[in-house]
């Protein structure tokens, strides 16, 4: 890369605050996803001061989620710990599906 440029992933982790049957999730599981995400990749944003809402059709319905995002830089992003740590938080938080999202981006 050039002008110092570096190649990067942007991982955003979608995290409920609400476990299947309603009841909120234990503040000690955000903790420790805070913690994991800061020892994989040396850093971590968490944007919880405002929760955002999740909406998806759900056949006839709209089903909502309030979220928060964890967010991380990885050097070095292996798409297999990541399916395998996206399953564990599925298992963790109670739900189907954490949404995990990663975005090629280039840190200057």
């Amino acid at each position: 890369m050039q002008n110092g440029a570096m190649a990067s992933y942007i991982v955003q982790v979608f995290l409920p605050l609400r476990r299947r049957e309603g009841v909120p999730q234990p503040g000690a599981e955000f903790q420790a996803v805070r913690q994991e995400l800061l020892e994989r990749c040396g850093g971590v944003t968490i944007y919880a001061r405002a929760p955002a809402e999740g909406l998806w059709k759900e056949e006839e319905r709209i089903e909502v989620d309030r979220i928060v995002i964890f967010e991380a830089m990885d050097d070095e992003f292996d798409a297999d710990w990541w399916t395998r740590y996206k399953a564990d938080l599925q298992f963790r938080f109670d739900q189907q599906e954490i949404l995990i999202r990663a975005l090629a981006a280039l840190r200057l």
